[in-house]
Parts: structure tokens; sequence; C-alpha cells
């Protein structure tokens, strides 16, 4: 028994009233017998619709510049700003031609990706990186406290140590290495193995910066301290004083020429000071809307990057020396940290982390970009080495090391 005998089909009364069947006056009613009137001679049939576009257009999509095309080439166009997050965990299963994202650590040309350093807990953030002039080894530690010793030819783990807090930061000075914790600084003799304590900031210390015979550290809610390299005793550091001024913490410093200090803070603050009076001689009060990450000098400027997406560029204008923006240059991300290095032809180059896990190159002073560096997540420490090497450390813990190679540059001038 077939469907169609299964279906009733109802009796409909003849009736002079019954409106007419708007279908039957297109000429496309196939109901027999229909309910509505059918009367005088069938219109005729409308003409077929054009054939449809070779182009389908998104939901929403009210202009031709949205359209795909279909046929042609089937690979999606790649997205060039943005690594697959599934690649980077290993998980992608649409393949490097089928996916939109990159599937690659870096983009651009110049660098390659020479080494992957795993030692680090992947749930720590790599917080310093330091290689000390004429060492063989790499120093690095992280958020978990532990400092890792590394053998700069085998790439291999040849020391541990607990630095007892977690670090914000990690420089080397000559023989000694300094460990910013909380409320407090530790420093290792890496000749003798002398360790001291070096009391004076409040907080955790996220900055450390050596010059003109003073160690300095940014702590809070007042600011950096310095201590002298002095010998008395066993220890040889001894505080010097406090530089108080700054709202909230101190988390960037950077020793500039002309016996200046300048240090950012969690304010979005820059203050400038005379290293030899260890006086305040300059406040720039809104130098950024957030949190000022990092500093860097660079030439006669001085350079800055923070949370509010902006790396700006300060130059002393006037008779009085003070500091104004000549340049800013923004992004959509957060700025997390900044390094300055030389390719192999001896040509600056300016790296700064972002926070979208990304590592930009930028030719100076031109600002013109030549590539990202890409990582796992984001990259808070970056540290430039001998011959073009490039360390950059992220919050899951592992550190990455690059190599610049030589490379052609625009020389466009930095924005007055």
């Amino acid at each position: 028994m077939s469907i169609h005998e299964q279906i009733r089909v109802p009796h409909v009364k003849p009736s002079s009233s019954r409106s007419v069947c708007r279908f039957w006056q297109q000429g496309i009613c196939n109901r027999n017998p229909c309910k509505f009137a059918h009367g005088g001679e069938l219109p005729p049939r409308p003409p077929p619709p054009p054939p449809r576009s070779s182009h389908v257009y998104l939901r929403g999509s009210r202009s031709e510049s949205q359209s795909k095309p279909v046929g042609g080439s089937a690979a999606p166009k790649k997205h060039e700003e943005k690594v697959c997050r599934d690649w980077k965990s290993g998980n992608c299963s649409r393949g490097d031609d089928k996916c939109r994202f990159l599937h690659s650590w870096s983009r651009g040309e110049g660098f390659s990706m020479l080494a992957r350093l795993e030692g680090h807990s992947n749930t720590a953030v790599v917080s310093g990186i330091a290689l000390p002039s004429g060492s063989d080894k790499l120093f690095t530690g992280s958020s978990d406290g532990v400092v890792q010793a590394w053998d700069c030819t085998s790439g291999k783990i040849v020391g541990t140590l607990n630095a007892g807090g977690k670090i914000g930061c990690l420089i080397t000075e000559g023989e000694w290495l300094f460990v910013g914790l909380p409320n407090v600084v530790k420093a290792w003799n890496l000749q003798t193995g002398v360790d001291c304590s070096l009391t004076g900031p409040t907080g955790q210390v996220y900055a450390l910066e050596v010059g003109m015979g003073f160690l300095f550290a940014g702590g809070s809610p007042d600011g950096g301290s310095s201590s002298t390299g002095e010998q008395q005793g066993s220890n040889p550091f001894q505080p010097a004083a406090a530089l108080n001024g700054h709202t909230s913490a101190v988390i960037s410093i950077e020793v500039g020429g002309g016996g200046k200090l300048f240090s950012g803070s969690m304010d979005g603050t820059i203050k400038v000071w005379d290293i030899k009076t260890l006086q305040c001689i300059q406040t720039i009060e809104k130098g950024h809307d957030s949190a000022v990450m990092s500093l860097l000098c660079y030439s006669d400027f001085l350079l800055s990057c923070s949370l509010d997406q902006k790396i700006k560029v300060w130059a002393a204008t006037g008779e009085d020396g003070r500091f104004e923006a000549v340049y800013t240059h923004e992004e959509g991300h957060g700025a997390i940290s900044m390094c300055g290095v030389e390719d192999m032809d001896g040509k600056p180059v300016l790296l700064c982390s972002w926070n979208d896990d990304s590592v930009g190159l930028y030719e100076l002073p031109s600002f013109a970009e030549k590539g990202r560096m890409y990582a796992k997540g984001e990259v808070r420490s970056i540290k430039g080495g001998p011959g073009g090497l490039v360390f950059t450390g992220d919050a899951t813990g592992l550190v990455t090391v690059w190599k610049l190679a030589a490379g052609a540059t625009s020389g466009a001038a930095m924005a007055e």
C-alpha cells in the first residue's frame, strides 16, 4: 500500500463566493481539488529566476566585499597575526593547509629558533634571564623560587638553586647574581659561592638595576632603594638610601646616560632621578594609562611600555632638559617587556613582548616591524646575548633561544 493511498482527499463544496487561489493566479497550483476558486484561463507561469551568483554570502553579510567565492582555491586564507591555539597544544586536527591560523613559532625573516630549554615548572613564570659577560653559563629564575644554571654549549642544566621565595627578577653584574624576592634581594657570588641578603625593599622586588656603584631595587609602596658596593665585613653591600615618591609599586628601573635613573610604577608614572644626589628631578605624571612594565634607554631616548598597549619614546627637550613624549607606537595588546639588541649587521633592534603571547621585532629608530616570535604563554623576560642570540622566558616555564641574522633595514627616522 502506498503512502498516497492513505491520504484522504477532503470533499470541497463548490461555492461562488470562494476566494481565488493565489497559487492558481501564478500558474503554479498543483492541488486537485483546491478549496480556493480556479476560474478562467490559467495565467502564464512566471519566468524562471536568474541563475544564482557564484558567490555565497555569510549570514548577516550585506556587501559583496564580505562574500566568499565557491570553487577556486579551497585553502582558507591564513590569519598571519595569530598562532593556532590547538596547534600550540598539539591538538589541531585541521592540518597546516586547512587551518586559517599559523602553525609556526615565528613570522618574518632575519631570525630563527635555535633551542628550547625545559627545566622550570610548566606552571611557573620565567621572570628573569641573565648571561654573565664571558661566562659559559645562562641563569634563569622563575616565580616558583627556582634558579636554574644552564650550560651554554649543551643546553643542559648544570645547577639548581632554591631562592626561598617568589622570584620577581634576576640580573648579574660581574661575579654577582642578584635575585629579587619578597622584601629582600639575595646575592650570590658565582666564583666563591658566598651569599648575602640585602634588606630594604618593601614588598615583592620586580626590578633590579646596577649603575654608578649602586644596586637599585624596586619595591612598594615607597619606590626604589639603593645599595652601594663598598666592602664592609662579609657583606659587601650596605643600604645607601630609599628613593621615595612613587605611590605604587616600582616595577621597572633603567640607568641612563648623564647620571640619570628612571623608574616606572604600577600607577603609570615615570620618575627621573639624579644618581649623584639621589634626588628626583622630574615626575611624568601621566606617562601611561596603566602600569609601566619596562623601561629602556636607546641613544638619547628613553623608551617605556605599558599595559595600556603603547610604547612611548621620550626625549629631553628644551633648556631645562625635561623629558617629553616624542613618539607613540600602539598595538592592540598590552606591552610587557622590552630588550634592545643588535642584528648581525650591527643595526639596532627592539624586542617587545605583548600579552597575546608574542614578541615583536622592530627596527630602530623607524619602528618598522621585522617579524614576530610566538610562545605558549606570555613572555615576561627577554635577554640579548653575544652573536645575535636572544633568550625569551614565558609563563609556561619555557626558555627559548633565538638567533638574529643579518638583514636590511629601512633606515627611516623616528617621528618627531
